[in-house]
């Protein structure tokens, strides 16, 4: 495996945005390079302590998705190879298995959510109103309780610094147009439903995702980011899914809960991670890719 990288360091293509995972670096008008670091981020911040392998997981699951969904939609991988575009050996060899070739699209400014579970802001919200974003449900639902069929409430993608915020359909229908609203809506509810049935049969509980799409030159709906990883995603082991109680998590909940122990006040800087923790989270990352793509 690649050395741990925290932070890409290519200088041959222009860098467009750093953010909390990725780095995004201009190719052409036709193409992006994305490279998914280690970092890892909690309560907004990044910490300075990276997560050996978590990248490349990250760009695993989320290219097998992407392969695996294909006849629901089309998706932003292209055949480009990373030689075709860092021709300089040390850079490539800074980045393998980090990075991702993908078409430039434009990316709409809307988070496509979907739950099918009952749990974090969903919970709370259930809790206080019976509904979820303005969606009402069955009454006595449970903690982590399975929906009676996942429901799709749509957030705006925040700016950096801020939190994003749940938005009704309708008012996606005003960011987007009622055509492409629909259709976010229709192939997000596609997605979840194929993948939560085929990760359940090998013991991965999808409880709720974002995806994020673009449209092409042509206007064509498509698949863009990442897709259906423990961090865009909460993934519960099926055989420890218990309704009632918050369940284990396949993600970054070893290094949340270990910061809730310290006096920090969750603002950058974020402090370093210990080992136990880190190693602990690197082996819920592989775990996770292992049940799904092996």
């Amino acid at each position: 495996m690649p050395a741990t990288l925290h932070t890409s360091h290519i200088k041959s293509l222009p860098l467009l945005h750093s953010g909390k995972v990725r780095d995004i670096y201009d190719i052409d008008d036709s193409h992006l390079l994305i490279i998914t670091t280690d970092r890892i981020s909690a309560f907004d911040v990044i910490m300075p302590t990276p997560v050996p392998g978590k990248g490349i997981i990250l760009n695993q699951v989320t290219q097998f998705w992407m392969k695996k969904l294909s006849h629901i939609i089309p998706n932003q991988l292209c055949d480009l190879k990373l030689e075709d575009v860092l021709p300089d050996d040390s850079e490539r060899a800074e980045v393998a298995g980090h990075a991702m070739i993908v078409k430039k699209l434009k990316a709409l400014p809307v988070e496509a959510i979907v739950r099918g579970y009952i749990i974090g802001s969903g919970w709370k919200d259930y809790q206080a109103t019976g509904a979820i974003c303005g969606i009402k449900l069955p009454v006595n639902l449970r903690l982590a309780d399975k929906l009676p069929e996942a429901i799709y409430t749509p957030s705006t993608k925040a700016a950096a610094g801020t939190h994003d915020e749940n938005i009704s359909y309708q008012q996606s229908i005003e960011l987007l147009g009622a055509d492409i609203a629909r259709q976010v809506r229709d192939v997000s509810l596609q997605l979840y439903t194929e993948a939560a049935d085929y990760a359940l049969q090998h013991g991965i509980i999808i409880a709720d995702t974002k995806f994020e799409f673009g449209l092409d030159k042509n206007g064509e709906l498509t698949l863009i980011d990442e897709v259906l990883t423990p961090d865009s995603s909460r993934f519960w082991p099926k055989d420890e899914y218990q309704p009632g109680s918050s369940p284990v998590s396949f993600d970054k909940q070893y290094v949340r809960d270990y910061l809730e122990t310290l006096d920090w006040n969750k603002t950058a800087p974020g402090p370093e991670l210990p080992e136990s923790i880190v190693a602990k989270t690197a082996e819920k990352y592989q775990h996770a890719k292992k049940l799904l793509m092996e």
